[in-house]
């Protein structure tokens, strides 16, 4: 219940009834099926109205909730054999990106995704997913191994921006991230990117050059948060709700412009309800574009990489 959204509350109020009603009619040995039934119904139409019609910052929620499965959910609900190896070779190694080798569909490939913790102890071990500028290099190191070895890139990307502190502006973030951009641009290799729950300005980027790029439902994907937005725009971050419909950062708006190659259905209610269901479906999309782009060579891959990035936009002379 402590991680349930506020939108919901007139649904999670009604289910509590039913489960009330339930325990009582075992209880005092009535029969209370018939009053069950006729609440049950009414809670299947009000979710279908909830789940139906969210707004940007209602999905932006979902987004974000603690419960959503994380990038090694993901890895270990749709890969075997997988080998998380660790460290840029510069620095360190930066718990905040996971990554490694695994086999998907019997299909040697590299997995690397951003990773939020289970609870609060973990969560500061990988700061809610913020890497350091060592993190974005491990991702780059095990990247180009996989170029080395002909290995298909699989990105899960969960991040609300790389980490923002004084350690991270020492050691680089900025080149660190822009480094990625380069090099995944020119990787002779296929790339297939999938935002699971934030898409955070330059720090989901430098995971998300793909030649395959998609995004669950719930998801978000936006150059700035929406509280950091409305801070810059609008001096009071206590209007994300607003930025977040302006800035139109959803899956729906994002794959109409283009930006994206396609939106994966989640369960009602979002991915945490049901991980199992979101995993085979996230598997499902990533299956179909594995097996399409392992047929194309590398130099054909580089060139509809760079096509396909150099007509997101719109502009005018």
């Amino acid at each position: 219940m402590a991680n349930e959204l506020m939108f919901e509350k007139p649904l999670l109020e009604l289910h509590k009834k039913i489960k009330e009603l339930r325990t009582f009619s075992e209880q005092s040995g009535l029969d209370f099926s018939e009053e069950i039934a006729k609440l049950e119904a009414k809670a299947s139409q009000l979710a279908g109205n909830i789940y139906t019609e969210l707004s940007p910052w209602q999905r932006t929620q979902i987004a974000r909730h603690a419960e959503r499965p994380t990038t090694l959910d993901y890895i270990r609900g749709m890969c075997t054999n997988f080998l998380e190896l660790h460290g840029d070779r510069t620095f360190g190694d930066d718990p905040a990106i996971v990554g490694g080798v695994a086999k998907f569909d019997n299909i040697p490939v590299t997995v690397i995704g951003h990773q939020k913790g289970k609870d609060t102890k973990e969560n500061i071990l990988r700061r809610w997913g913020m890497p350091f500028p060592e993190g974005y290099r491990k991702a780059l190191r095990l990247m180009k191994q996989a170029e080395k070895f002909g290995r298909p890139i699989i990105n899960f990307i969960d991040t609300s921006g790389a980490y923002p502190g004084i350690e991270s502006e020492e050691r680089g973030i900025s080149e660190a991230v822009a480094r990625n951009l380069i090099e995944m641009a020119g990787l002779r290799t296929p790339i297939i990117c999938v935002v699971t729950g934030e898409g955070g300005s330059g720090g989901a980027l430098a995971l998300g050059v793909g030649d395959r790029v998609y995004m669950l439902e719930n998801a978000i994907y936006s150059v700035i948060s929406p509280e950091a937005g409305a801070a810059l725009l609008w001096k009071d971050s206590g209007q994300a709700q607003r930025a977040a419909e302006t800035f139109k950062i959803t899956a729906g708006y994002i794959h109409e412009f283009g930006i994206i190659d396609g939106v994966i259905p989640e369960p009602q209610g979002g991915a945490h309800k049901n991980h199992a269901a979101t995993i085979a479906a996230v598997r499902e999309q990533i299956a179909a574009a594995l097996h399409e782009l392992i047929k194309l060579p590398g130099d054909v891959l580089v060139e509809q990489r760079y096509q396909k990035f150099k007509k997101m936009g719109h502009f005018a002379e």
